[in-house]
């Protein structure tokens, strides 16, 4: 039931030499690794007029300087992107760079913020279409929490198919939406051109504004920076792409740039001439598409694909997570599951875990996008200036062929990307301070499993480890609870393996079932020694441990190991075991740690 269940969500298991068909070429991946970066223009520029907001209507103007502002960051992070495409061809993005160039905690730190960014990718971008749809709808707006959940469990089975399936499917929304707010940008810009927007609308440009400050300014850049948020997905998924691999990525992402500059550029020039002011209950989008094309066809195949890119903008961080889980774990700073393949040779352990940590954080945040932004934009921000800084240090030690253009670059993106960084810290302190605390968490935990994984390598190799105690015999315990066929079936497999000696242990709750039972066994097995324990407080593994103690001392001490062989009945139905005690799995789980006792269950298979 299970399987077939599974199978027709996710569909038949891939073969590994069906890894290659399992590559995307640029049109695809720019679907697929741009959906962040693209979808952020439905919430960047409205992010500015929050905080301009606060001060009133008038300083709307200023959404153009700091749009200008945006652009130039966006521009060097394009250009410091590209650079680490050809220096790491072989993905891992900031993680990487800043590993081998800054060291292993700045490593961590770029990794931890990106794993964390993320799935910070997932609960906005799907929250901002949940928004999306419950301003089109705003009956729906009571069930934002649950709308954005079931989206999210709807991507996570989408990935779990594939990344050429669900490229294959999510290319069209992505692309459909660049079309329509082409469309909405064009009809907007003929608009004002022709005269048919009041100027009354907005205030002039350089219009003087009470109670403005530079704080103000800096917060409102840094909360527009977030549309930048997703430029860094490309270099983390240099694998996903068919070779030329390198080549095709800097390609895909400077298309993505040039789409993300001409339509952050168009929102921010539109909703400062039509004097769009943000709503709670309303996206600044909406009320665009409204004053455009009115509620029409328009109005709602614009609202449509915003909505789709928003929610399906979690897919960059569903391609991008699961490689970068691949990377840590393959250092061994994240556990080793991540590193598997599932059936349709993604890395579905990444993505489940992707799915499940953005649903409690939307549940936890309320699907609230504008709490979770800034979260998320510093934790863009820390890799953007780590991964930066890290080429600077390339360079300056290798001096490659036109090294110092390389290292301009890479100079203003680490400074650019630093100076918004401290303006979140500072501007927005409130709602970023958690990242203070959790990541030197995390990075403590990432070193803890290294540590481990390191313990259990020495442990384990022939050449380090201490060598194995010569076993000269072997004392078999087995637990009965009866004399029955399962009882029988497990001395019989006792007996098979020659032991030094077999002892049955039998508890019992009452006296006088103990010498009933002693007799009993005289009967049936002879030739086995029966050991009865009494429990005066009716537990059957106290007793049981303290005797496989006292047993193990002594074998122990004659280089004799102690097995306890544990008879198990499997039903023939699965759902028979709730109708049984399950003493067996609690002795079981109680022994599995005991230092030299070897534990083995022998099932007997009931067939009706």
């Amino acid at each position: 039931m299970l399987s077939a269940v599974k199978r027709f969500l996710i569909g038949r298991p891939l073969k590994s030499s069906e890894l290659g068909e399992q590559k995307l070429n640029k049109t695809k991946a720019l679907a697929i690794l741009s959906s962040d970066a693209l979808s952020s223009v439905a919430y960047g520029p409205e992010q500015i007029l929050i905080v301009l907001a606060s001060v009133g209507a008038i300083a709307f103007w200023y959404s153009i300087p700091i749009a200008v502002g945006v652009l130039v960051l966006l521009m060097a992070l394009i250009l410091s992107y590209r650079q680490i495409i050809f220096a790491y061809p072989r993905g891992g993005g900031a993680y990487v760079v800043a590993k081998e160039n800054l060291g292993e905690n700045a490593g961590l730190i770029a990794g931890g913020s990106l794993l964390v960014d993320y799935i910070l990718t997932v609960a906005v971008s799907v929250s901002a279409g949940t928004d999306a749809i419950t301003s089109a709808i705003p009956s729906l707006h009571d069930h934002n929490v649950a709308i954005a959940s079931v989206l999210v469990i709807f991507v996570t089975i989408l990935n779990l198919r594939g990344i050429t399936e669900s490229a294959s499917i999510l290319a069209y929304p992505v692309y459909l939406f660049v079309i329509a707010l082409f469309v909405l940008i064009g009809v907007g810009l003929f608009n004002i051109i022709t005269g048919n927007v009041s100027p009354d609308l907005h205030t002039p440009l350089g219009t003087p504004v009470a109670g403005l400050t530079l704080f103000l300014l800096l917060r409102a850049f840094a909360s527009g920076s977030s549309a930048l948020t997703g430029v860094e997905a490309i270099s983390n998924s240099i694998p996903n792409f068919k070779n030329p691999a390198a080549k095709n990525a800097a390609k895909t992402l400077v298309m993505m740039g040039s789409l993300l500059a001409l339509l952050f550029t168009g929102i921010v020039f539109l909703a400062y001439f039509y004097g769009i002011s943000p709503k709670v209950e309303e996206t600044v989008i909406s009320q665009m598409a409204s004053e455009i094309f009115g509620r029409n066809y328009m109005y709602y195949f614009v609202q449509g694909t915003t909505a789709l890119i928003l929610v399906l903008a979690a897919n960059t961080g569903y391609s991008a997570f699961p490689l970068l889980a691949f990377s840590l774990s393959n250092d061994k700073y994240i556990p080793s599951m991540f590193k598997m393949r599932g059936d349709r040779l993604g890395y579905s352990n990444g993505i489940i875990t992707l799915g499940i940590t953005s649903i409690l954080l939307i549940i936890v945040f309320q699907g609230q996008t504008e709490q979770l932004i800034p979260l998320y934009a510093v934790g863009v921000f820390i890799p953007f200036t780590l991964s930066q800084t890290g080429m600077l240090v390339k360079w300056m030690r290798e001096k490659p062929k036109g090294w110092m253009v390389k290292l301009i670059t890479n100079f203003v993106g680490a400074f650019i990307s630093f100076a918004v960084m401290m303006i979140f810290f500072i501007t927005k302190f409130g709602q970023v301070w958690a990242v203070l605390i959790f990541l030197p968490l995390l990075v403590f935990v990432f070193h803890k499993i290294k540590q481990h994984y390191l313990s259990v390598g020495e442990q384990l190799s022939i050449s380090t480890c201490e060598p194995a105690m010569p076993i000269e015999g072997n004392v078999i315990i087995v637990p009965v609870a009866g004399i029955t066929h399962v009882v029988e079936n497990s001395l019989n497999y006792a007996k098979s393996l020659n032991p030094t000696q077999i002892i049955a242990v039998y508890v019992s709750f009452e006296r006088k079932d103990e010498h009933i039972f002693q007799e009993k066994w005289k009967k049936f097995q002879p030739d086995v020694r029966l050991v009865t324990l009494h429990s005066q407080y009716r537990s059957i593994t106290q007793p049981l441990a303290k005797f496989i103690s006292t047993v193990e001392y002594k074998a122990n001490e004659s280089n004799h190991r102690v097995t306890v062989l544990i008879p198990q009945f499997i039903p023939k139905k699965g759902w028979h075991n709730i109708l049984h005690n399950q003493s067996s799995l609690l002795i079981r789980s109680i022994l599995l740690y005991r230092r030299d006792v070897v534990v083995t269950t022998v099932p007997y298979r009931f067939k009706k």
